[in-house]
């Protein structure tokens, strides 16, 4: 699937940076009302000797930051002294929103609904431009690192339509994530885009906006070097691989309020829900009842609300249709303590 790549220098922005260089590029986004510019940082490893080009990227939702931590870390990998290709690593996509604390660009558009883009479209367009022509059209591979939206929080998965994909299917596995979503395109996504110039992208989520999440940060490092060592951009390792197998769900559903009120929930990210199973309880503030929330399907939540107070037809519980929920949730309290060693 990869390009076999020269030893020629790789151009961006206008920089070219050798084999066996580190480069960090500052791509010029424009110059905001205030008279400040802005740019979009990128930071280019290449090894020695061929091999692919792989993109990490993190923080087209200006306010995921799991991802930007991520992406920092491995940068300090001692493992990418031996790195065969290159990595293209862009530790936040979305500046804007990053300085805002926000999931959008300043005109209120989202990114990743924005892409190819174009040069001479709105703010997003433009942004969505650059990183497909600076740096995407460069790269064999893609990881794109995100969090659950504000008030939201994921279980570790991955994000990918698999559509009889054997390559994709195997990088996802490779990651490490508990549970692989197969998860179809979005028009005017990222996914959507590099899937259109048949580049293999897998989508990391984890944790939840404006937040560091440990588990999931430690989990996506591991993840990112695991696939870098599938595609042969770094050594295999020598220990045995003693990660459970990923589930793979087929289908997805969010459980949503039947009523209003504040949520007592009775299940946790990661368990095992049966169909017709209560999943929480929302209650009165003044002490007036309460009203159950029914799952409707058996398999494994995978995301929820964090956010207590709700209204009716509110998103509360994300269920993934998976074939063996009772090894999936054991699969994610294994994945849980083998990333949470040391933590409180």
């Amino acid at each position: 699937m990869a390009r076999a790549e020269t030893r020629s220098p790789l151009i961006i922005g206008g920089t070219q940076v050798a084999a066996g260089e580190r480069a960090t590029i500052e791509l010029p986004l424009a110059r905001v009302y205030s008279h400040l510019d802005l740019n979009m940082v990128v930071q280019v490893v290449r090894g020695r000797r061929s091999g692919p080009t792989l993109c990490v990227a993190a923080g087209i939702h200006g306010d995921e930051i799991n991802g930007v931590e991520i992406v920092r870390r491995l940068l300090r990998q001692k493992a990418l002294s031996r790195l065969r290709g290159t990595l293209i690593a862009v530790p936040v996509v979305n500046v804007f929103g990053f300085i805002q604390q926000t999931r959008y660009l300043p005109d209120r558009r989202d990114l990743n609904r924005s892409f190819p883009g174009s040069d001479h479209g709105s703010l997003a367009a433009r942004l969505a431009h650059l990183f497909m022509t600076e740096v995407v059209a460069h790269c064999d591979y893609c990881i794109d690192l995100h969090t659950a939206a504000v008030h939201r929080t994921n279980l570790p998965q991955i994000r990918a339509a698999l559509d009889s994909d054997d390559e994709l299917l195997r990088l996802a596995r490779a990651f490490g994530a508990p549970v692989i979503v197969d998860s179809r395109l979005r028009d005017g996504s990222l996914r959507e885009a590099v899937h259109d110039r048949g580049i293999p992208l897998l989508v990391y989520e984890a944790g939840e906006a404006l937040r560091i999440d440990e588990v999931a940060v430690r989990a996506g490092v591991r993840g990112v070097i695991a696939v870098m060592r599938e595609i042969g951009m770094l050594p295999r390792s020598r220990r045995r691989a003693d990660r459970p197998q990923p589930t793979i769900a087929r289908d997805s559903t969010w459980i949503r309020a039947p009523g209003s009120g504040i949520l007592q929930s009775t299940v946790t990210l990661g368990a095992h829900v049966r169909e017709g199973e209560t999943l929480g309880r929302l209650v009165s503030p003044y002490g007036e009842g309460e009203t159950r929330i029914v799952n409707e399907a058996e398999g494994i939540v995978i995301g929820m609300t964090r956010i207590p107070l709700l209204n009716e037809g509110d998103a509360a519980f994300h269920v993934a249709d998976v074939k063996r929920p009772v090894a999936a949730e054991k699969a994610v309290e294994a994945f849980h303590g083998q990333y949470s060693d040391g933590l409180n």
